[in-house]
Parts: structure tokens; sequence; C-alpha cells
């Protein structure tokens, strides 16, 4: 009968590991063996590492919940991967001045590609190939194509992206709270990515931070990138009602000290029209 002390374990466990364990469970009960390390783990009554082991033992390769996130991140790699070298590729749009940091965050950007793809490829799964992409987001950002000119809209897009990538990490980084690798690998990305985007702000004359949900001068298709960012309650606290909030900023600051994430749905829908 399952105890109240082991519930919080079992309920902390992917239900797709579960399955596998059970399965393997009953493969060891008619005779399988089992790794030398998982035994030894299992008499010493250490229940919690012999599971990690032993859903090592039998599962072969990451959940795929694991996987739909590593996958997912790689498209949005892909994304800004391909608008940054394009950039860097293009003559006379980006002002001479500014070369340097583009072309530092389009090694940034491929060397996450790499790395995820890496990742994908360790766990006995194949990188999903890069895609087209319509940088007009269909339309909506009408006769951008990387020309000589146009170095607003294309800060401005790179704006869209690196303030959607942060979110999109924050959002997925539970989905691999199973996988100690994945997550830290998805972690040192996501703090890059937040460092892309203030100084992209930067260069656009922004603040380095989101305030409210304003997605300050960007066109109105990009709104969803900034939905939710006037969240005001972190915990369950209501910052605003803390002692001395009005002295710190009030209800501004108090958005701006916190970034909230993105679903994977929402991502999705801020980069379909960027698919072509």
């Amino acid at each position: 009968m399952t105890t109240t002390e082991q519930l919080p374990l079992i309920e902390s466990i992917d239900p797709e590991i579960l399955t596998a364990l059970d399965a393997r469970g009953t493969e060891i009960a008619h005779g399988a063996g089992m790794s030398s390390t998982t035994a030894a783990l299992l008499a010493l009554g250490s229940i919690p590492i012999a599971l990690g082991a032993l859903a090592k033992d039998v599962y072969g390769q990451a959940p795929s919940d694991v996987l739909d996130v590593l996958q997912f991140a790689l498209l949005l790699e892909y994304l800004e991967a391909e608008f940054y070298s394009r950039g860097i590729a293009a003559s006379g749009l980006i002002d001479a001045a500014d070369r340097t940091i583009f072309t530092t965050i389009t090694a940034h950007e491929n060397q996450h590609v790499a790395a995820l793809q890496s990742l994908i490829t360790g766990k006995g799964a194949t990188p999903g190939a890069k895609p087209n992409f319509d940088f007009t987001a269909k339309g909506n950002v009408a006769g951008f194509n990387f020309s000589a000119g146009q170095y607003e809209t294309f800060k401005a897009l790179a704006m869209a992206f690196e303030d959607t990538g942060v979110r999109a990490y924050k959002g997925q980084a539970p989905r691999l709270i199973n996988d100690k690798a994945a997550l830290n690998a998805a972690l040192s990305i996501h703090s890059v990515e937040a460092r892309h985007a203030s100084e992209i702000r930067r260069l656009r004359g922004k603040k380095g931070w989101i305030s409210g949900n304003s997605r300050e001068d960007l066109p109105a298709f990009t709104q969803g990138i900034y939905d939710g960012e006037d969240n005001l309650v972190q915990g369950g606290v209501t910052i605003t009602t803390l002692p001395d909030a009005a002295n710190n900023g009030g209800t501004a600051a108090a958005t701006e000290a916190f970034d909230e994430p993105l679903t994977k749905a929402q991502v999705t829908a801020i980069v379909t029209p960027f698919l072509a």
C-alpha cells in the first residue's frame, strides 16, 4: 500500500518513466537481469537513487517529453541563427559600429544549434531539419528582405525573437526536471538569450527589461510575446502589497523585476508566421 510519505516521490517522477519502470519490474520478476549498480543501490536501500539508476537502466533514451523540449528549442535556435546569419551576410544592412555585436550573437546562436543537435543525437534521436523561414512574418513585416536601409526593422525583429526566446526557455524548463543534463544545458542557453535581449533592446534605445506587457514600438502582431508580463503575483505573493513597495518603483518595477514564462502553444503561435 502506498503511504503518504511515498506519494511526493512517486508523483515527482515522469509518468513515462514510471510506465517503463513497471514494465522492467515485470521483466526482472520473470528472471531478467539488472545492472550491478542498480542491484547494489537497491540492496543498500537507496530507493530514490536506485529509481534513477533503474530508469537509466531500462529506458535507454530520453523520455519523449524531454526530446520534445529539445526539438522545440532547436527550432527556435534555427530561427535565430538563420536570421542573424543572413543579417551578417547582407551588404550594408547592419551599422558598422554594431557588426561586432551581431557577429558575436550569430556565433552564439550557431553554438546553441550545434549543442542542441548534439544533445538530441546523444539521446538516440535525430535532430529536426531546419525549416525555411519567412522573415516578413507572412507579410506582417512587409518588404523586409535584409536590404540596406532596413537596419531598424532588423533590430526590431531581433528584439522580438530574443524576448520570445527568454520566455520560451523559462516555460519549458519544468519539463526537463527529470533530466539534469538537459536542464542545465537549457538554463545555460536561457541566460545568454536574456543577455542578447538586453543588449538588443539597448541598441534600440529601450530599457533592458520589459515593463508591464508593453511591446514598446513593435507591431501589433508581436503582442503575444509580451502578454502576461504584467503579472504582479509571484509565488502566491502580490508584490505591490509588500512593505515599502511604493518606494521601490511600484507597479512598473514589480512587473520589470520578474520575467514570466510562455507555454509551448503560445510560442508556437508567435513563431508560426515566420515559418515559410
